[in-house]
């Protein structure tokens, strides 16, 4: 349902009513001015309800969050509205248009644990950074890079708590911008068939170096991506940090192997060509088995797009797999015949005594620890 309120309208969101710009559901490219709304990042929004509640759900400690760069509010109405037992939301923005949306959807909503805070995003955030004025949940979500905004939003959290970024710089996480990748990220990627995965392991990888800076580990708990942007959720754990799980993705243009290293290596061990190298970045899990369970157990508590559940599962079944991933049109490509069927695919590399999931960030993705010379011979019987 939508209701025309002047230039406003006021949509419902998950469980929460929310007053948007008319522009940002009329246009196609949503306006910044009054505030910035974009309506396909439900999805985005959706993961972090559900990853939210499932955290709190067994947290002991403060539920507190912090949106430091929260537009006209959306993500931070629903956590006020859609979660159980919040202590305390801050929504923070410095656009003070923004901020007036917002006090008008706590009206429509009828919250009591929402305040609202006009300031710059570290200035914000650093009011936060001392003992016992930390949040156990801090959600970063800016135009472009989070980059800038990481050394502020690991000091505003608790320990054990949540960081959560995002990233819509797509293009210099692609490589179109090598240099820009490198000044932001510590790292450089290489195009792939699989470039959504390396750009999410040079966002987690910039995190944790960052992280280990200031003597704090992370955990990643769950990443995703979608469209335009990419999300990240870390636990920070107030303890030495360290690089074991920094490291370079190797890529070689020529058969199509990858490998997960620690050490730069420049020839490829099955077909001997120069190599290409990803990082560094980070070499560890995308995803906490656990976590990603405590996730979908939410999902019927929450109203969120159908498309989660699925999403979730993948992430499940792949959570313990090898870092990066194949895609059936790569594999056919290679060997000039028409691609099989996903399930087909896993089930014969199954059979033939190697792991093999699909994945969550591409729908004919699979991940599995045989190497792309054996996959080849599998396929060709």
């Amino acid at each position: 349902m939508q209701t025309s309120i002047n230039d406003l309208i006021e949509i419902t969101e998950g469980k929460t009513k929310i007053l948007v710009p008319s522009g940002a559901i009329n246009e196609k490219v949503p306006p910044r001015d009054p505030a910035f709304f974009n309506p396909r990042a439900k999805l985005n929004r959706d993961f972090s309800i559900i990853a939210y509640s499932a955290f709190w759900k067994n947290f002991e400690g403060p539920r507190i969050f912090l949106d430091g760069l929260s537009g006209l509010g959306a993500r931070a109405l629903r956590v006020a509205n859609e979660i159980k037992n919040v202590e305390k939301v801050i929504a923070n923005d410095a656009n003070p248009k923004a901020l007036q949306l917002i006090r008008q959807s706590i009206q429509l909503n009828n919250l009591h644990s929402l305040e609202i805070s006009e300031n710059e995003v570290c200035r914000f955030l650093s009011i936060y950074s001392t003992k016992n004025q930390r949040a156990s949940i801090v959600d970063i979500d800016p135009f472009g890079s989070p980059t800038k905004y990481v050394d502020c939003g690991i000091r505003a959290t608790i320990h054990d708590g949540i960081l959560s970024t995002t990233a819509t710089d797509l293009q210099v996480l692609h490589g179109l911008f090598q240099d820009a990748c490198k000044r932001r990220y510590y790292g450089v990627p290489v195009k792939t068939k699989y470039g959504n995965e390396i750009a999410l392991r040079l966002i987690l990888g910039c995190i944790c170096i960052v992280a280990a800076r200031l003597d704090i580990q992370i955990e990643p708990m769950f990443a995703d991506n979608e469209m335009h942007y990419y999300r990240t959720f870390v636990k920070i754990l107030n303890k030495p940090g360290n690089l074991e799980n920094i490291g370079f993705i190797l890529h070689c243009k020529s058969c199509g192997n990858r490998q997960i290293t620690k050490e730069r290596i420049d020839c490829c061990d099955v077909c001997e060509s120069k190599i290409k190298l990803a990082g560094p970045l980070w070499i560890g899990k995308l995803f906490d088995k656990k976590f990603v369970q405590s996730m979908l157990e939410e999902i019927p508590n929450h109203s969120v797009d159908k498309k989660c559940e699925k999403v979730l599962r993948k992430c499940l079944l792949e959570s313990e797999m090898p870092a990066t991933y194949f895609t059936l049109d790569e594999i056919a490509s290679r060997m000039k015949v028409a691609p099989l069927a996903l399930d087909k695919t896993i089930d014969k590399l199954q059979k033939n005594g190697f792991l093999s999931s699909p994945t969550s960030l591409n729908p004919t993705g699979f991940r599995t620890n045989c190497k792309i010379d054996e996959i080849q011979k599998i396929f060709e019987n």
